[in-house]
């Protein structure tokens, strides 16, 4: 089956059938004639080149076109929840990387210390009185031992109870008088030396056998060297982690985030899917239990919306059906008075009466099968019918008309079996809009040709002629409901093409607006029309 060229106009789903792939789409042209309807095709936008003003009117379905236009579209809901989320999660992550640093720094300062401590304890065991002196008794072997160690400087300090120094460095720092220490307990406290940190250990140890003040001060400090390797190490075993940890932990919130919205994504499809003119309601029970008031409160709009569409379309059918029996009969005393001897104005005057009451009954009939046509549930009647025998009936009630205009109206298909389930009356009324939109736009002696199709998938129709023509981009329009081609010469009133649209859409069928080239030189080109319909199969005939 070949493709629909671009230039045609579609409306609603089905698959298109061209006349090449019928079996039957060659049979001779019959000698009938023309067609009439209210105005020529138009096509339905396509809901991609549209998405991005759907979406801005969802913002603010009030706003007019050019603020939709500007509008700042709004934060989603999924990054609000994913910004309140992230945000103090990667707030809190600097703060407890120097959380964990500095309980590291606690963790290794607990094992150094201890072993300062002993090292003071040591020390203070060693001082000794000679001639009522403090004075230390180390070897000078655990001297060297007290000093060794590969990564850390040692120092220690001995000072007696009248300030001199006993043993050890100088430069070593004496503490402050509010950190004097108790005898017998060991304090610690971070000093510099010669521009090193240092931690020292000290306490204040008794020498008996003195008199007075009997108490010398005992302080032992090392660098920091293995205590910030120890730090770093614990902090490591911590922090690395963690780099793994949060982006892992990012993903599974954004993974968590996009399940529990979807729901939420699911129903926006579910929407957006809709048909125009569908206003049942959505079902509440498989929205979120945090939309379901909304989707209630939108269910209620829709029950409002769809009385209020009910009731416009309640009155146009009665206004129009009210109108219809004065309007016969404006029209038929005009045409009576002008029977009779009148001057030639009154003539003109009686004429323009008879055929404007014509046009407007005309319009009125329009009105009643667009309201008919829109009325889904009364148009779902159908039954099993033959569209080529329907097409051919039609054709034949305006072979009149089109004889009047001196036009050419042929019927194709005569022997194609185009089983289709479908509303005769909706369908009669659908070809006979075509008909008449095709006989009043094109010139008189022209052709108009009714071509019936079938394939293995589908049936349809194509109603071609040798009018003017409608320009691409104007196909996207002339299907909306009372437009009309400025400058375009007849006296449609809008309807004709938006009730073929109705009906189509109505039989889940196919509309396109096509060029028929009817002359190469010059290139002229007429209008087609084609329209294809589902086809009854066997195991769908009753």
């Amino acid at each position: 089956m070949k493709p629909i060229p671009p230039g045609g106009a579609v409306v609603d789903p089905a698959t298109p059938a061209d006349p090449a792939d019928s079996d039957d789409a060659q049979h001779a042209r019959a000698p009938l004639m023309p067609f009439s309807a209210g105005d020529r095709p138009q096509a339905t936008p396509s809901p991609a080149d549209a998405e991005e003003t759907i979406d801005a009117a969802y913002q603010n379905p009030f706003a007019p076109p050019d603020e939709i236009a500007t509008a700042p579209r709004p934060r989603s809901l999924f990054g609000e929840i994913l910004d309140w989320m992230l945000a103090p999660l990667l707030l809190l992550w600097p703060m407890s990387i120097a959380v964990t640093y500095l309980v590291a720094k606690s963790i290794a300062n607990g094992p150094f210390d201890r072993s300062l401590e002993t090292d003071v304890y040591v020390l203070a065991r060693q001082i000794q009185p000679v001639n009522g002196v403090a004075t230390m008794l180390l070897p000078d072997s655990a001297r060297e031992f007290l000093r060794a160690d590969d990564i850390d400087t040692v120092y220690y300090q001995v000072v007696g109870p009248h300030g001199e120094l006993v043993a050890g460095t100088r430069e070593l720092p004496l503490p402050g008088e509010e950190d004097k220490p108790q005898p017998g307990v060991v304090e610690f406290r971070n000093e510099n030396l010669r521009g090193t940190a240092i931690r020292i250990a000290y306490t204040s140890a008794e020498v008996p056998g003195l008199t007075g003040q009997p108490y010398a001060l005992v302080q032992v400090a090392e660098t920091l060297g293995k205590r910030s390797r120890l730090a770093n190490d614990i902090i490591k075993g911590v922090i690395l982690p963690q780099f793994v940890i949060l982006p892992l932990a990012i993903v599974l919130v954004w993974f968590g985030l996009s399940r529990g919205l979807a729901p939420l994504h699911a129903l926006q499809q579910h929407i957006r899917q809709r048909r125009p003119d569908d206003l049942s309601p959505l079902e509440a029970t498989q929205a979120p239990a945090e939309i379901a008031p909304l989707v209630t409160s939108f269910n209620e709009l829709l029950t409002r919306l769809e009385q209020n569409m009910a009731l416009q379309k309640r009155f146009i059918a009665d206004a129009a059906h009210q109108m219809k029996t004065p309007l016969a009969g404006l029209r038929m005393q005009a045409e009576l008075a002008s029977r009779h001897a009148v001057s030639a104005e009154v003539q003109r005057s009686l004429e323009q009466i008879a055929a404007s009451s014509e046009q407007a009954a005309r319009l009125v009939t329009q009105l009643l099968a667009m309201a008919r046509a829109e009325n889904r549930e009364a148009g779902q009647v159908l039954e099993r019918l033959d569209l080529g025998a329907l097409a051919r009936q039609v054709t034949q009630d305006w072979v009149l008309p089109a004889l009047a205009k001196q036009m050419d109206l042929g019927f194709e298909g005569e022997d194609v079996h185009a089983d289709m389930q479908g509303n005769p009356v909706m369908l009669r009324e659908m070809l006979s809009n075509l008909l008449d939109n095709a006989i009043r736009y094109t010139p008189t002696g022209g052709r108009i040709t009714v071509r019936v199709r079938a394939d293995a998938r589908s049936t349809g129709i194509d109603i071609e002629d040798t009018g003017p023509g409608i320009p691409e981009h104007e196909r996207a329009h002339v299907v909306e409901r009372f437009y009309r081609i400025l400058g375009r010469d007849g006296e449609g009133s809008g309807l004709g093409l938006a009730i073929v649209r109705e009906i189509v859409s109505m039989h889940h069928g196919q509309m396109a607006i096509l060029d028929h080239v009817f002359q190469d030189s010059p290139p002229r080109a007429g209008t087609l029309i084609r329209l294809t319909f589902p086809r009854l199969r066997g195991r769908d005939l009753p």
